[in-house]
């Protein structure tokens, strides 16, 4: 499957730049898989506005491909079939984004089981390639862009990836099934890496870049990016989010995208220090919700808490019984939410869980 074969208005949306978020896993007291959960969790990001969603990635559970757990097929097929009959009631297509991950063996059969669920992209982790040459790195994104149209992940070593340098972007910027890349690495310095690499090699206006720099949304999407290049001058902006943070207050969070593209589309040149402040503030309540205090060990567990408070999930199991809160995490999540009220959602989720949940 080829980008070209992707719908009109999916096409449109991506580049546009929308809102995905990062899908949990939703489980039961003995952690085992809660579909009805796992559907409000669809439900809800689609009422909440986002133009995607992402299933299988690093926020989903990677051990959902355990054979033991054997996830991974019924996790994408629900939220796949939940998606089309949804969203297509309201005559909305959400962007379909499968995580695939492993050696290369792995990430083809993955890629293939996405394709023949309906999904349209893959978000590509390169975790388990991390003593790989740039050269094989490169061989392997090529061997599934092949499969599927390709979102290209610079993921944060803190959580398992690795340093990417700039040869490798410039090269995989030339792979022709590159949709998207998302910018996960928290570091400035590798984040200008990618869009330079976009920008030389002349595929900024085809490969669209979304933030997954959870401690920096807000300063990412709204600053235009001047890089200079053999061609000359290119201004290239990070136009959405693919974001495991934005899976919460998901709401809030396609109103503040919007209220972005508004600005950007108004030609406005002058930032708001409001929204330089909130930056803050977000990034202040990511700290909390991913546990940076403890190296984001309790990461997963925390945007569990944030929607079991919501009661979007019935508890903050995971697949892991070793993950779990951190010892102050929960306090910390008190904190954000009582100084930062206008940034969550609460009383949209309130008006429709009990339809979610139906």
């Amino acid at each position: 499957m080829k980008i070209q074969d992707l719908p009109a208005a999916v096409r449109e949306n991506v580049r546009r730049g929308t809102v995905i978020p990062a899908q949990p896993l939703a489980l039961d007291a003995q952690r085992k898989f809660a579909p009805r959960y796992q559907t409000a969790l669809t439900r809800y990001y689609i009422d909440a506005g986002a133009g995607g969603i992402a299933v299988g990635v690093h926020s989903t559970q990677f051990a959902i491909r355990d054979p033991s757990i054997g996830l991974f097929k019924p996790v994408l097929s629900l939220a796949s079939e939940v998606i089309d009959q949804y969203a297509g009631d309201q005559g909305r297509e959400l962007f379909k984004v499968a995580g695939v991950c492993g050696e290369t063996p792995q990430a083809v059969a993955e890629a293939q089981f996405a394709v023949s669920q309906r999904y349209h992209a893959c978000l590509l982790s390169l975790a388990a390639l991390a003593e790989s040459s740039i050269d094989d790195l490169l061989d392997h994104c090529r061997e599934v862009a092949e499969i599927m149209p390709v979102i290209g992940f610079y993921l944060q070593p803190a959580v398992g990836g690795r340093v990417l340098p700039y040869r490798f972007w410039r090269e995989f910027a030339e792979i022709e099934n590159v949709i998207a890349i998302k910018l996960a690495p928290f570091n400035r310095y590798q984040t200008l890496d990618v869009i330079r690499a976009v920008c030389d090699a002349s595929r900024e206006d085809s490969i669209t870049l979304y933030t997954g720099n959870d401690d920096n949304i807000i300063a990412d999407l709204i600053t235009p990016y001047r890089m200079v290049t053999s061609q000359g001058v290119k201004s290239v902006r990070i136009r959405g989010g693919l974001l495991g943070h934005w899976c919460v207050w998901t709401r809030a969070a396609t109103k503040l995208l919007d209220e972005i593209h508004r600005m950007i589309d108004c030609g406005d040149d002058n930032i708001p220090t409001e929204l330089l402040s909130r930056n803050i503030e977000v990034t202040d309540c990511n700290a909390a919700f991913f546990d940076a205090a403890n190296n984001f060990a309790g990461c997963i567990p925390g945007i569990h808490e944030v929607l079991r408070r919501q009661g979007l999930l019935p508890g903050t199991w995971c697949l892991d019984p070793n993950a779990v809160l951190s010892p102050g995490q929960s306090e910390e999540i008190d904190r954000v939410l009582a100084a930062y009220p206008h940034l969550n959602d609460d009383a949209f989720v309130r008006e429709h869980l009990s339809k979610w949940l139906q």
